[in-house]
Parts: C-alpha cells; structure tokens; sequence
C-alpha cells in the first residue's frame, strides 16, 4: 500500500501532531506527520487510494478555529548548484525589474 503526502495549510500555531493525527485517522493507517515549526502547515502520509475523500472532507473545514487548505503536496523543487535568478529574469541586462 504505496502512501501520498498532503499539504495542510493555515493550521493554528498550536496544533499538536496527536490533533492532526486524530483529523486524518479516518482515512486509513498514517504514515509520517510533519508541522513545520510556528509556520502553521506540516505534511501528512495517508493510504494512497484515501488521498482524495481526506483533501475532500478536510479542505475548507475549520479546524482549531481556522480554515484548513488540504491538498497533494508537491514535490520539492532540485535546488541543485545551478541556477540563480529565482526564474525573475535571470539577472545582469535582460531581466523584468520588480
């Protein structure tokens, strides 16, 4: 049984990992569970084939007085060595200025 990663995002500062484990209990065995510090999100692991009833039932739903927004986590983006300019233009005469 292959696990799927959610975002859930505008969590209260103070939500425990024993709350969200008990929010998305329901849709099957969780895996990890990760709050991001004070940054109010973390990740949950849930049961593949549960990913779309859990986003269904628990986005938009207030949940430690606010409004939860659930969906599939996206993954991180290669940071990698190369790069730089942060997709504005990259830099030196070319680039839109913000």
């Amino acid at each position: 049984m292959a696990n799927k990663t959610l975002y859930v995002g505008n969590m209260s500062y103070s939500t425990t990992e024993s709350e969200l484990r008990g929010l998305f209990e329901p849709f099957g065995p969780i895996g990890d569970i990760r709050i991001i510090g004070d940054k109010g999100f973390g990740f949950v692991e849930i049961p593949e084939e549960q990913m779309e009833a859990a986003i269904e039932a628990t986005n938009g739903k207030e949940f430690g007085g606010r409004t939860l927004t659930v969906n599939e986590a996206k993954p991180k983006p290669d940071r990698g060595s190369g790069g730089g300019g942060r997709g504005y233009g990259g830099g030196g005469g070319g680039g839109r200025r913000w």
